[in-house]
């Protein structure tokens, strides 16, 4: 490290408290998550905004309230393995501390699989599971009193998805298809299952809730239109439009008792909020202005519902909402733990869209470098002016938005421009926008960002200190740039990237292949073109210096992508550093390790991209 002030700034940043909301019971009582411990452990939040400290466990957890009882159900895994385990936290008798893993008692155990929480009523858990065959997930009900479980579920794929019907005889269960950026809806129970969506048709659908009657599903669909909009889907697979739009997106959280749901309208990244009846008559607006809505839970009588928030400048509030009023009662200000002189300096993106050599245009964030702080973080600034950095999203069916990021703010305080694109291929921009990087067009999408280096100086932004970052695909991204742009990029930030196609593919968790082949091509159809795509092909022209982190638990991108590039860079005599964290998985959950790697990260960018040489 230099005396640059780079880390001092950055850790302030990072040090930050990050909220989650998970649920809300009866007594308006929200289960929550911060990351005060370490990693996301879980906290109870009273109406009056008083909190409690649930769980200290080694690595990050979620959970759900069970209806009517004080115990909450609580997911986790092991070293960001993904092999999530769900056990019981009874909060009857208070430890009068945070418990730890021998505190709970296990109610799915079984630790080479993974086991997802999608429902749960007061008698039953709601749970997918790939223990049949290592690849498909199965749906089971599990009766919380006597253990016994029922396959409810099991015509294979990848589910991503399942809620339970009122009567609780039924559920709906939402799973990857084999068309690219598409979902299949199912309802399934304890004798049979019906698709309800065309598995041919590339649309995709996400299950809102139960219609009060339990004849149909509320669901987010974009079926027979550019955008995603709210509609009824009955269970004899008949279509009814609830709540749409022309020019964006439209999503929706049906109550718990079907009688109302709230309406996302999403729009360049950030979302307004709405309540409507169950049928798609307006009731109330939200007055919360455009957010980032984390999550939206609804209380079991449909009185009010919970919403974790984000903003670029708020790493997350926790609000209560009344669903007949829409009045607003702040529980959590996420704000209040960004020191004081930190906090005006935070920088609100303005939206960008730049055009492309083939006439489409890129939509993107712009966070302009921040206002100085103290001398040395004057001098920084000074050394970075004109510099910049674009941060590339994963997914890559994912989508950037206007949420808060420690590192996009980092980097403006440290004097850069950040530029956060939706490069093709991104959702939230219409079907079309989402479907033009599949395939043998994956290419297009890494020409989105020669795009936007050809755009820097029309900004006035220098082209030659310009960097790239990303995780997941956005690692893919950056590697993809540096190698395939050599000319265009000084330096590089990647995280659990890929940086061959075939091989990520040939070793990424056997679950994982089938459903990463439809968006990238199958290794026995598209091999050539997948070698094409791979920067690994073109690794004679990678010249540029190179940061990578990845975590050696990652079931998604294998720890051998960062070590292949590491080591033909290091044959090559490229600079590269690599950070292998061995209680990591696909990402950095852990504070500790953020603070380790993201610090180091921006510096090595300062070094190779100020104006002063570092």
């Amino acid at each position: 490290m230099t005396d640059s002030g780079v880390s001092g700034t950055v850790r302030s940043l990072l040090d930050i408290r990050l909220w989650a909301a998970f649920d809300i019971d009866a007594e308006g009582r929200v289960l929550a998550g911060n990351d005060d411990l370490g990693s996301l452990q879980l906290v109870e939040v009273d109406p009056d905004g008083t909190t409690t400290a649930l769980t200290d466990l080694p690595s990050r957890c979620a959970g759900r309230y069970v209806p009517g009882r004080r115990q909450v159900l609580v997911e986790h895994d092991n070293g960001g393995d993904e092999k999530w385990q769900i056990s019981l936290l009874d909060l009857t008798t208070p430890l009068g501390r945070p418990a730890r893993l021998d505190d709970l008692t296990p109610v799915v155990s079984d630790p080479d699989h993974m086991n997802v929480l999608y429902d749960v009523t007061s008698a039953s858990l709601i749970y997918s599971t790939n223990r049949r065959n290592d690849v498909d997930m199965d749906i089971v009900v599990r009766d919380l009193d006597t253990g016994q479980e029922s396959v409810v579920f099991d015509d294979g794929g990848y589910v991503i998805g399942s809620s339970v019907s009122h009567d609780e005889r039924s559920v709906a269960v939402t799973r990857l298809s084999l068309v690219p950026a598409s979902t299949l809806v199912s309802v399934a129970g304890p004798s049979s299952s019906v698709a309800l969506t065309d598995a041919e048709e590339p649309a995709s659908h996400f299950v809102a809730g139960w219609a009060a009657d339990d004849q149909s599903l509320v669901v987010s669909s974009d079926h027979a239109q550019e955008f995603h909009g709210v509609w009824a889907l009955g269970l004899d697979g008949s279509w009814r439009s609830l709540v749409t739009s022309d020019d964006h997106d439209v999503a929706a959280t049906l109550s718990r008792d079907g009688s109302a749901m709230v309406v996302m309208h999403h729009v360049d990244g950030a979302d307004t909020l709405a309540v409507h009846e169950a049928d798609g008559t307006h009731r109330v607006d939200v007055d919360l202005g455009p957010v980032h809505p984390l999550i939206v839970r609804w209380s079991a009588d449909g009185s009010r519902f919970v919403v974790a928030a984000t903003t670029p400048t708020d790493p997350g509030s926790i609000l209560s909402v009344d669903a007949h009023t829409g009045a607003v009662t702040l529980l959590v200000d996420g704000r209040e733990s960004i020191p004081p002189d930190l906090r005006e300096r935070l920088v609100t993106p303005t939206v960008h869209r730049i055009p492309t050599p083939d006439g489409e245009q890129v939509p993107c964030f712009r966070f302009a470098a921040a206002p100085t702080g103290d001398e040395s973080d004057a001098a920084l600034a000074r050394a970075s002016v004109g510099a910049s950095v674009l941060h590339i999203h994963g997914g890559p069916e994912s989508e950037a938005v206007q949420m808060y990021s420690a590192v996009w703010q980092a980097l403006a305080l440290c004097g850069f421009e950040v530029l956060v694109p939706n490069v093709r291929g991104s959702s939230g921009y219409g079907r079309r926008w989402v479907s033009l990087d599949d395939v043998e067009l994956r290419l297009d999408s890494v020409a989105d960002l020669a795009a936007i280096h050809d755009w820097l100086p029309t900004v006035g932004l220098d082209a030659s200190r310009s960097a790239l970052w990303g995780g997941s695909y956005g690692g893919y991204m950056v590697l993809a740039g540096l190698a395939m742009q050599p000319e265009r990029w000084a330096a590089g930030v990647d995280i659990v990237g890929i940086s061959s196609l075939v091989t990520f593919l040939e070793n990424t968790s056997a679950y994982r292949r089938a459903y990463r082949e439809r968006e990238y091509g199958f290794l026995d159809q598209h091999r050539e073109f997948l070698e094409k795509a791979s920067p690994l092909t073109y690794l004679d022209d990678l010249v540029a210096p190179l940061f990578v982190i990845h975590g050696a638990n990652d079931p998604r991108v294998p720890l051998s992508e960062a070590e292949q590039i590491k080591a033909a860079l290091d044959d090559k005599g490229v600079d590269c550093e690599l950070r292998v964290y061995p209680d990591e998985g696909h990402g950095l959950a852990k504070r500790a390790n953020r603070l380790d790697a993201y610090p180091d990260a921006i510096e090595f960018l300062v070094q190779h991209l100020s104006g002063s040489g570092g």
